[in-house]
């Protein structure tokens, strides 16, 4: 009985993401057969495009990775009971820091690739400290200065590479940095394939939030405060200290996402490498479908990274138009808003009839 109730307090959270990707594909396949395509064959085309063998499984995983990283920073931040959406501004500062920390700090390759890391989880967290501290000094939303500041960290990250710290050795000019020595690169985890440790440390640092929410006195504050603000302060709990604490470690994840991508998969910085693909927001996708639990959101992670990469292998074979999966993807967010709508108007009912009552 023991074993079943801790199977099943393990499982729940995964049980959330599973549901709205099962409603996701309801939809997708009204979506396909409205184009006429069969709708088995085209969803066997898409899984193989995500899991059909080993190099697309990586490639899956390696797509995953810093939608993770982006989901954990966010999830930690909700937790807290505060809105983290610059998660795009602080990944992509954090992989234009880690590019510059490779390319200029001084010492071995395996120096470089340690001071990249610990620049662009910096970068990021510096980045979303500043939100936290106009919050909690001039009473800044955080969900209005974090969104702002996306377009600040991202055109100023595109002004470093097209300008100062361009690479102008080609002829072509594009705005990026200059290639990143191989030994500061993070390594394959499989050789020919293009998943990398990136992947290793996302899981390290799920497991890490996991076990800090749940057997630490920080992450009872982070929890308390986010569950009931007033009755964390009225029992001892520092709200700025947590606030800013958790904005800085959430930012830090982000820019520990946009550093991998960098030091794993492009080796430089390439203007608008991290920001088309749109890893941030689906990071905060995921989050939300796990109901900001670590576990949760690394399987919603894996799952929408699943569902991009098979949803290429889908437009590459069939008649079906890469946009499915954005009504999937569509649907998914709509889900998590009806979600949050009826919470929301379940807790308004109910302080409705407690004041009815006094």
């Amino acid at each position: 009985m023991y074993l079943q109730k801790k199977l099943q307090k393990l499982l729940k959270p995964l049980v959330q993401p599973f549901f709205a990707v099962l409603i996701g594909i309801i939809t997708g396949a009204v979506a396909i057969a409205i184009v006429g395509e069969p709708i088995l064959d085209t969803y066997i085309v898409m899984w193989n495009g995500a899991f059909g063998n080993f190099y697309f499984l990586t490639s899956t995983l390696a797509r995953a990775t810093p939608i993770l990283l982006v989901g954990l920073g966010v999830a930690l931040a909700f937790r807290a009971g505060v809105f983290n959406l610059g998660g795009e501004g602080q990944m992509v500062l954090g992989a234009v820091s880690a590019a510059l920390a490779a390319l200029y700090f001084p010492g071995p390759p395996a120096v470089k690739l340690v001071a990249a890391l610990i620049a662009g989880m910096l970068a990021g967290g510096l980045w979303a400290l500043l939100a936290g501290w106009m919050e909690s000094r001039f009473k800044v939303q955080l969900l209005i200065s974090t969104l702002l500041m996306n377009y600040v960290a991202i055109l100023f990250a595109s002004y470093l590479v097209a300008e100062p710290f361009q690479d102008r050795s080609g002829s072509a000019a594009l705005a990026q940095t200059p290639m990143i020595e191989q030994g500061a690169w993070l390594p394959k985890l499989f050789t020919g394939m293009s998943v990398h440790m990136g992947f290793v440390i996302a899981v390290f640092c799920a497991l890490l939030l996991v076990i800090i929410l749940r057997f630490t006195t920080s992450g009872y504050e982070v929890k308390m405060l986010g569950l009931n603000p007033f009755f964390a302060e009225y029992g001892g709990v520092n709200k700025v200290k947590v606030l800013l604490l958790s904005m800085f470690f959430s930012g830090a994840l982000a820019g520990l996402a946009g550093t991998v991508e960098v030091l794993g998969t492009q080796y430089r910085y390439v203007d608008g490498f991290l920001t088309a693909p749109g890893f941030a927001w689906t990071g905060l996708m995921a989050a939300l479908l796990a109901n900001s639990n670590p576990l949760g959101t690394a399987v919603a992670a894996i799952l929408l990274a699943a569902l991009q990469t098979g949803a290429m292998g889908m437009e590459r074979n069939t008649e079906v138009p890469l946009e499915v999966a954005s009504v999937i993807q569509a649907v998914l967010i709509l889900f998590v808003s009806a979600k949050f709508t009826i919470n929301w108007w379940k807790l308004r009912k109910k302080e409705g009839d407690v004041s009815g009552t006094v």
